[in-house]
């Protein structure tokens, strides 16, 4: 599996093409249209899986969907975020048509040829935050960054929510984690991470 990172429009967020037997899919949506379509080249897109409702990382979704005639896969909690300028900081941004969108509420294992996804829910930095696992690596959104976590001072942030979501994430192994924004990290500095900051939001 081959994968691209793109540098979004919007403060730097990451948006990751992944390439596999002609097929892709592409994880959040902060990315000019025509910087995603050459990480596509010829691939079949097979959907879109956004990791929450920031405008950040969900701008051009709608557009992905239209260009590459696939489904938008995000929890059911975005549409509240992505409909709301306020919630999802998008100052006058918001997302009025949710026709393309799959929206679920829990965890589930999504089978998008040739691509075995398993959705975790981890509410904490917003209340529809995701982590998405396909083969050995975790795509974390802004849940897990390479040195710390996603904020929880937001609209719809929880700290409870992210002690949870930290704890289910613990139980998880994974070779690579490949954040909303900055770099990516392996699976010993996340562990490090995980129960660092456990312990911190537990105190």
């Amino acid at each position: 599996m081959e994968i691209k990172k793109i540098l979004g429009q919007f403060m730097d967020s990451n948006v990751f093409v992944l390439i596999k037997d002609n097929s892709a899919l592409i994880i959040d949506a902060g990315a000019k249209i025509e910087d995603v379509k050459n990480a596509v080249g010829n691939a079949k897109v097979q959907a879109v899986l956004l990791t929450h409702g920031h405008f950040d990382h969900c701008y051009y979704a709608n557009d992905y969907a239209k260009e590459f005639n696939c489904p938008i896969y995000m929890h059911k909690a975005g549409k509240e975020i992505a409909s709301d300028p306020q919630k999802n900081y998008g100052e006058t941004f918001y997302i009025d048509n949710f026709d393309n969108f799959k929206l679920f509420d829990k965890d589930f294992k999504l089978s998008l040829s040739p691509f075995d996804v398993d959705v975790i829910t981890t509410a904490g930095h917003s209340p529809c935050s995701v982590c998405y696992k396909i083969e050995t690596l975790l795509f974390a959104g802004d849940t897990l960054f390479s040195n710390g976590i996603g904020r929880i001072d937001l609209i719809g942030s929880d700290k409870n929510d992210m002690i949870n979501s930290l704890d289910k994430l613990s139980r998880v192994e994974f070779e690579i984690a490949f954040s909303g924004h900055g770099d990516d990290s392996d699976y010993a500095r996340q562990k490090r991470n995980i129960a660092l900051f456990k312990r911190f939001l537990s105190r």
